[in-house]
């Protein structure tokens, strides 16, 4: 059975928004998200003991019940029957002053709340970071489907205001021509495009022109969705679809390696394992590369590479760092001045500090780098942070 599944594409915008100065505390709260069956009602079960956990962190650092209410009164308000039917696989909210933004993303995120001078983001790293994220597109004549995925998570995007079908296409494209196509509905999934037939002249090449011209369609939609994104596209389709759909395509980071396959026949579970497939061989060589190099210019003493906080941190607000590797489930409080370019430590977090691992990684995405969050272990350096700089 198709399972509806909401998400929020959360884009470099929205993090700007996160970013930008809210009045302290801040909150943000995140939590994983059943799509359907009776175990959807963990969802509310799992909102309030987080809004709970809230509370406490709230008070501990001595927000007034007032200020409590003001922040937790709009969360609450999200606890309702169809909001829990409109979920994905994870839920982020933040709230400050007069504000609270909900987002519904294809990550399972783990059950977190933190209160501080500024929103959290690092949860959301792997959909922020190009380095982290895919997208999918299914292709078939009957219907065209666009995916956004992680290493842990595909689901579906919807393609608003796109033909997402050769009849769709045509029937808006050219009606006359429409009526001259049909589609066998008794034909096996696996035929897809041969499975459709025209009455007249030059079949074939006719046929071709129609599905190219549909592409396009396809394509425009796909760039209308994606806007300036650079995560890598992958194909999945029958193997004559995949050059009609290479001519037409004009989103930049279209993969060269696809899945050969009707989609229509895929469960999300296959079509998720066979793209990442892909997706993963190049992430790990580009990975190595990246590691090998900032290894290199460590050990040489350059000072394009550092694993120092106290000089990664000021780098990352002034845009010199290239790539940046952040340790997974770390966090380092503290505070950075940015017109004396300092950074001061804490050993616990406050409601004037923040994770320095956090706000690195944000302004380097901001800025055009590459984040890898990775285990601690999997780190190129022996801290929770590494750099290589632009210069």
């Amino acid at each position: 059975m198709s399972v509806l599944n909401h998400v929020d594409i959360v884009t470099n915008d929205i993090l700007e928004e996160l970013l930008a100065q809210h009045n302290s505390p801040c909150l943000s709260l995140f939590m994983p998200t059943v799509r359907m069956g009776p175990e959807v009602q963990q969802n509310p079960i799992r909102l309030k003991n987080l809004l709970k956990e809230a509370e406490e962190q709230l008070t501990a650092i001595g927000s007034a019940p007032a200020v409590q209410r003001e922040l937790l009164a709009p969360i609450q308000a999200l606890d309702d029957h169809v909001f829990w039917q409109q979920q994905s696989d994870g839920l982020a909210v933040f709230a400050a002053e007069k504000q609270v933004l909900s987002y519904r993303v294809p990550l399972a995120l783990e059950e977190l709340v933190v209160v501080g001078s500024r929103f959290y983001i690092k949860p959301l790293l792997p959909l922020l970071s190009h380095k982290q994220r895919f997208y999918v597109l299914a292709l078939s004549i009957n219907q065209v489907r666009l995916f956004q995925a992680t290493q842990h998570s595909i689901s579906e995007i919807p393609l608003a205001n796109t033909a997402t079908s050769l009849a769709e296409a045509l029937q808006f494209d050219d009606p006359e021509k429409e009526t001259q196509f049909h589609t066998s509905t008794g034909a096996p999934a696996s035929t897809d495009a041969r499975a459709a037939s025209f009455h007249g002249h030059a079949a074939d090449e006719d046929r071709k022109s129609d599905i190219l011209r549909f592409f396009r369609q396809v394509t425009q939609g796909v760039n209308d969705v994606l806007g300036e994104e650079n995560a890598p596209l992958v194909l999945v389709g029958v193997d004559y679809l995949h050059p009609l759909y290479r001519q037409a395509n004009t989103y930049a980071h279209l993969v060269n390696e696809g899945v050969e396959g009707n989609p229509d026949g895929f469960g999300l579970d296959e079509l998720h394992a066979q793209t990442w497939d892909i997706v993963k061989a190049r992430l790990d060589a580009e990975r190595a590369e990246v590691k090998a190099r900032f290894k290199t210019l460590l050990a040489s003493g350059s000072s394009q590479a550092s694993a120092n906080l106290k000089t990664v941190v000021p780098a990352a607000f002034y845009g010199r760092v290239d790539t940046l590797f952040v340790a997974r489930g770390r966090q380092m409080w503290g505070e950075f001045d940015q017109q004396a370019g300092t950074v001061r430590l804490y050993d616990e977090a406050t409601s004037d500090n923040a994770d320095l691992l956090d706000l690195a990684a944000a302004q380097t995405i901001l800025k055009d780098g590459a984040v890898y969050v990775v285990a601690p272990d999997e780190m190129p350096a022996e801290t929770p942070i590494a750099a290589i700089f632009r210069y």
